[in-house]
């Protein structure tokens, strides 16, 4: 009776082909590089017989191509021979390029503010319906003006002039940033912005603008308008929506990050 070891049983030689081996470092070849043409399949353990197939087990999703190497690319569909990602990620069919999803889900593409949010408004309708706020507005400024005395009267002869006093323009000042910034917070919208379906809305997220959001718009807005140069800024600032891209933000819609959409 033989005193030698059933075959299979003990440790393997050295030589072994199925020895787990450590894997190849830069430039020491590919998993396809052991003596065999390929990699142990998984768990390490040879198959029975104690021979590996023909050029070595199959990579998942099919046998390599004639000669026992990977199709250029790595694996059936663009990863590499043991389903790894070619360099720069991507799913099993090229997956989504670098930076995310569509609208910042993973495709790469910038997220889009305006993505759920109404159409924006028509720059004719914003417009007419400052036009509306300014004669609303400019009446009770009037007024005021009037009843506190702060018109300036300059009598030549029979000719009487009305200049604008600086008591004026700080009651204009205050009148229309007020009405601004308490109508824009609580609802997003002027007298006519309401009365032509239109309100203001944050870019990032559409809500109605916070107090500091409305102040800064309507600081930008009104404060040059009372003081200096009100036809010149209004045109300036408020026609600024005609020509931008792709928000039609007036130039205190920019100051502000704010939009203008439709509502109706």
């Amino acid at each position: 009776m033989s005193s030698e070891p059933p075959p299979g049983s003990g440790p393997p030689p050295e030589d072994d082909p199925f020895r787990k081996q450590p894997p190849p470092g830069p430039g020491q070849g590919s998993p396809y590089d052991t003596p065999h043409g390929n990699q142990p399949p998984p768990g390490g353990q040879p198959p029975p017989g104690g021979q590996p197939p023909p050029g070595g087990p199959p990579p998942p999703g099919g046998p390599p191509p004639p000669g026992g190497q990977p199709p250029p690319g790595g694996g059936p569909y663009g990863g590499g021979p043991y389903g790894e990602q070619p360099p720069g990620g991507g799913g099993p069919y090229g997956g989504q390029p670098p930076g995310g999803g569509p609208y910042g889900g993973g495709s790469g593409y910038p997220a889009d503010p305006l993505a759920g949010m109404p159409p924006l408004a028509d720059s004719g309708r914003r417009t007419l319906a400052r036009i509306i706020d300014m004669i609303l507005v400019g009446i009770v400024v009037w007024l005021l003006s009037w009843g506190f005395g702060v018109n300036e009267y300059t009598v030549d002869g029979n000719k009487i002039e009305v200049s604008k006093s600086i008591g004026q323009s700080v009651v204009a000042a205050v009148l229309y940033i007020a009405y601004d910034t308490y109508l824009i917070n609580r609802t997003g919208q002027t007298l006519g912005k309401k009365w032509l379906n239109m309100r203001v809305a944050n870019l990032d997220n559409g809500q109605n603008p916070s107090v500091q959001t409305s102040l800064t718009r309507a600081a930008v807005l009104w404060i040059p308008f009372a003081f200096c140069c009100a036809c010149i800024w209004t045109a300036i600032c408020g026609g600024w929506s005609y020509f931008d891209k792709p928000y039609k933000q007036g130039l205190h819609d920019k100051a502000a990050k704010t939009v203008v959409v439709s509502t109706g």
